[in-house]
């Protein structure tokens, strides 16, 4: 090990993790960050303040730019740990090479820290209902025990109107599901509980299945017709969020979606699954109408002081700019939403996303909320255009154990469509 490179105790940690100069860094894989227990550790998740930095993105070129807007800076003390000590050594290096100069590696974490419940440790609070490939694919080889604790197990390949995408690639075993199966084209909300019930069943899912989406990222394009149909995976959170408020008990999504699998390198397949159809949902339809907010909802939300709607929307859409849809016309935003920041356009979810398209570090999108006046104490409400991108902040806040989450359905399209609803542009007062 280079002489620049100084080990450092578990006691020594213990003592930088509230010190504002330090940073401790988590370069072990996104899930076990998040709460899988890769290495059969006692406790999952990372240690308490942990910044997650994977080692697979070492190997981006541009390691140095998400160092950075992480706000890791050279001025820090950096504490770097890891399952390996090879792969803790060479970010080490990687960090002084960018001139960082007070830089540790921690060895013990998972003899040490991982194991002893006395240490502070933190982890997403639904960590589970987020999986990640091995797991998928330990499921698929018939894993005993069982990877779900459900003999019944339908994994999908979310689109929108872009079978192609499906049948260009896909989890071996998947079954394709269109969104516009579960949201209707005239509106763009959920359908109705009729509806949902028939195109759950038609594709194999009852109230008492697991159901794993996923969806696949292929560079959308405003210029398109349809550039959502390049959204894949934000199209699965969408369907996901359907699925729950229609009372699916079970429902996860892969970790960066198609991205992720294609990047563990395991198989891929372009055979046309067969959908094999269920004949009795099991419950009433909607089994959690909580989480979808109408119109009429979102009005009174917007006159409560326990209240927000969260515009998740691009700075261009919220101010007016842009409407962000080749079929919206109207520009501007509904006066008293609270900005949450998608990205760049619709089809993206950069603050959302790390470069592999694995969902953010959740301190990071819950500071980000937080700085906003986003705050778990009150009812939230988010939305965006349409849905798609409502739905996955919608389901960043559910993971993170927060009560009352909802996404208003109508969102940006179905307020601009009255001429009574009022609405505002130009940058907020």
């Amino acid at each position: 090990m280079s002489n620049k490179i100084k080990e450092i105790s578990t006691q020594e940690v213990l003592k930088n993790i509230n010190e504002p100069k330090s940073i401790i860094i988590d370069i072990r894989p996104t899930e076990s960050y998040n709460g899988w227990k890769l290495k059969n550790e006692k406790i999952g998740g990372h240690i308490k303040g942990a910044k997650s930095l994977p080692y697979k993105w070492s190997n981006y070129i541009d390691w140095t730019e998400i160092v950075r807007g992480k706000g890791i800076l050279p001025e820090y003390k950096i504490i770097i740990y890891g399952y390996s000590e090879a792969d803790t050594e060479k970010i080490a290096k990687l960090f002084i090479k960018a001139k960082f100069r007070n830089v540790f590696v921690y060895y013990k974490f998972t003899e040490e820290w991982a194991n002893n419940p006395e240490l502070p440790a933190e982890h997403l609070a639904r960590y589970e209902n987020l999986v990640y490939p091995a797991l998928v694919k330990k499921h698929l080889n018939n894993a005993v025990p069982p990877v779900f604790d459900n003999t019944k197990v339908v994994i999908c390949h979310a689109h929108y109107r872009n079978r192609d995408a499906y049948l260009s690639g896909h989890i071996p075993g998947a079954i394709d599901i269109d969104t516009l199966a579960l949201e209707a084209p005239e509106t763009w909300n959920r359908r109705s509980p009729e509806e949902l019930e028939k195109a759950l069943l038609q594709h194999g899912i009852t109230a008492d299945t697991t159901v794993v989406l996923y969806g696949k990222f292929m560079h959308p394009d405003n210029a398109d017709d349809f550039p959502g149909s390049a959204a894949g995976h934000i199209g699965a959170v969408r369907c996901a969020f359907i699925m729950m408020y229609a009372g699916i008990k079970d429902v996860r999504v892969l970790n960066g979606g198609f991205q992720s699998w294609k990047d563990a390198g395991y198989d891929i397949s372009t055979e046309d699954v067969k959908k094999i159809p269920a004949t009795v949902f099991g419950a009433k339809i909607p089994g959690k109408p909580e989480l979808a907010v109408d119109i009429d909802e979102a009005k009174e939300m917007l006159k409560s002081e326990d209240a927000d709607l969260v515009s998740v929307r691009s700075w261009d859409e919220f101010i007016g700019e842009i409407s962000g849809y080749n079929y919206i016309e109207k520009k501007g935003r509904i006066p008293g939403a609270v900005f949450g920041n998608c990205g760049t356009d619709a089809y993206h979810m950069e603050n959302y996303r790390n470069p592999d398209h694995t969902t953010r570090e959740y301190q990071e999108i819950e500071k980000k909320w937080k700085d906003a006046g986003i705050t778990s104490n009150k009812h939230i409400a988010f939305y965006c255009g349409t849905g798609w991108r409502g739905s996955e902040a919608f389901f960043n806040a559910w993971l993170m154990g927060w009560q009352r989450v909802s996404v208003f359905d109508g969102g940006w399209f179905e307020w601009s469509n009255d001429p009574d609803n009022p609405y505002e542009t130009g940058v907020p007062k």
